[in-house]
């Protein structure tokens, strides 16, 4: 019999938040975590803004000669998952720690660290490179760190796909309870590409909001008047158990991961595919797996990144696979209020998905003021509304044309 996969722990730090319960606030507030970039000299750059999480101590919870030995992104990791295992209450001391799966995403990995030690190597001595650095940029970190920490030595890695890693972060983690191969599972993602790299390759691209001087109104999704992403950083992390394994050790359940699937556009490696074809293949995927019909569907939390090409292609996408219902499911883009946290940004606005159905409240998409007749659904603008919620989902469309859903479900 295949098992039911529940959530009993989650935790989070980003730009609008260093706990699940302050994020969740300040979402329902519209709070914006936009701002000018301090985490580095960005005055040669055209973008000078980003979505930090503010006022981070990693000594805070992590000794301080091990925080000097990890980059930014997995001091984030170890951070939220320190709260998503307390709140779950998992111990590898009674729990057979070879049970126990860690699938945590990183897109990029430790960018600043790399960046550091090039520079490093070019301008001083190629032998001063940090003897960590390996350890400190490769995406796989916050996976092998948190295992190590908690000794859960059950399957660990890292699934990279762009932006939708987080999410197939989640699904990989998903699968391997539902197929027995675990009993529980730490999944999510984390990211800190906040650099001067990072921005600046971003910005290249044509992706980033340029709006230094107006940056308290800034993404905005879905509204005629966006004019890119902004940058976020930041963690999320679930704890994922068998409905089996929770209920014999008493877990609070709060909410059902009920499916995942993921698609290719197979179009192009930055733009998605006009059609939203395989964006909304993929929902529909989902939904079938969970046995939800399509006018089950009370709440999505969109990709929205703000982006000209994929907010319209996402909207495209929602409508074809929902058809007339599309007109009817509040959607929101929480990248609105958090930046785009990349490879970790499926992980919070899957956290944001389970709170919406456990108090039936869904958060808005902030900064939205002009209507696109190309964006045509209910995009929750700018307020918080009450709204039951029983069926969620969180939608991520990365680089390469990856698309991967989950589907939330109130546990019953």
């Amino acid at each position: 019999m295949t098992e039911r996969v529940v959530i009993t722990g989650m935790g989070t730090i980003n730009p609008i938040g260093h706990t699940v319960q302050e994020t969740w606030q300040h979402a329902l507030e519209g709070l914006s975590g936009t701002g000018p970039i301090t985490l580095f000299d960005a005055s040669r750059l055209k973008v000078h803004i980003a979505a930090e999480v503010k006022d981070f101590d990693p000594t805070q919870h992590i000794n301080r000669k091990e925080a000097r030995r990890m980059s930014r992104f997995e001091q984030l990791a170890l951070v939220a998952a320190q709260e998503a295992i307390a709140q779950a209450g998992i111990s590898a001391d009674e729990e057979d720690p070879y049970r126990i799966a860690i699938i945590v995403a990183s897109a990029i990995g430790g960018l600043e660290r790399l960046e550091e030690n090039i520079l490093i190597a070019q301008e001083r001595d190629p032998t001063r490179i940090s003897p960590f650095i390996i350890p400190m940029m490769m995406a796989n970190g916050a996976s092998s760190l948190i295992a190590m920490r908690y000794n859960f030595r059950g399957p660990s890695f890292s699934p990279v796909s762009a932006c939708a890693s987080g999410n197939d972060a989640i699904g990989v983690a998903w699968h391997l309870i539902r197929s027995g191969a675990a009993d529980v599972a730490i999944t999510g993602g984390s990211e800190s590409t906040i650099t001067y790299t990072g921005v600046g390759a971003f910005d290249r691209l044509g992706a980033l909001s340029r709006r230094n001087d107006d940056w308290s109104m800034t993404p905005q999704p879905f509204d005629k008047n966006r004019d890119g992403l902004v940058m976020g950083e930041g963690a999320g992390i679930l704890v994922l158990e068998s409905e089996s394994h929770a209920k014999a050790r008493g877990a609070t359940i709060l909410a059902e991961l009920a499916a995942y699937s993921a698609t290719a556009d197979a179009y192009h490696v930055t733009a998605p595919h006009p059609e939203g074809e395989s964006g909304a293949k993929a929902i529909r995927l989902a939904l079938e797996t969970a046995g939800v019909a399509l006018d089950q569907v009370d709440y999505i939390n969109a990709h929205g990144t703000a982006t000209q090409l994929n907010d319209v292609a996402e909207t495209v996408a929602i409508k074809r696979a929902l058809g007339e219902h599309a007109y009817h499911v509040p959607i929101s883009s929480t990248k609105s209020m958090t930046g785009h946290m990349m490879g970790a940004t499926g992980a919070l606005e899957a956290i944001l998905c389970v709170q919406a159905i456990r108090e039936h409240v869904v958060p808005p998409t902030i900064h939205y003021q002009t209507p696109d007749p190309e964006c045509d659904l209910d995009y929750v603008p700018n307020q918080a509304r009450e709204h039951p919620v029983e069926v969620a989902i969180s939608n991520a469309f990365g680089f390469g044309g990856h698309n991967a859903i989950l589907v939330f479900r109130a546990y019953r």
